[in-house]
């Protein structure tokens, strides 16, 4: 099953629920070498399902130090197809090591 690292809403066990009928078991884990920053949302139906009007978006940073602290989650791909519906257009999914060195999907900035 593919792995998704979230630090954002998709945490958030409402969104989880909307989006893939469910809410997901994970665990903690790291993403180094981003930041996180804040992406303005306009999509009516994304801001029905989170309930806020700006989501945290990772960029890759410049200090080697930085890190984003998330959970991993194990999804099918149909619900990864999911989680891409509901990402807006300014995030793409790129695969990453993540700290503990699992390989995991993640949400950046497009």
């Amino acid at each position: 099953m593919p792995l998704l690292f979230s630090y954002g809403t998709l945490r958030d066990p409402a969104v989880q629920q909307a989006n893939f009928g469910r809410e997901l078991a994970g665990r903690s884990d790291a993403l180094s070498g981003f930041r996180v920053d804040l992406v303005e949302i306009t999509d009516p139906d994304v801001l029905a399902v989170s309930g806020q009007s700006h989501h945290p978006i990772v960029v890759a940073s410049d200090v080697p130090a930085d890190q984003v602290a998330g959970m991993v989650f194990e999804v099918s791909d149909a619900e990864l197809a999911a989680a891409d519906d509901y990402e807006v257009d300014d995030y793409r999914r790129i695969l990453v090591t993540l700290a503990s060195g699992v390989r995991a999907w993640v949400y950046v900035q497009a």
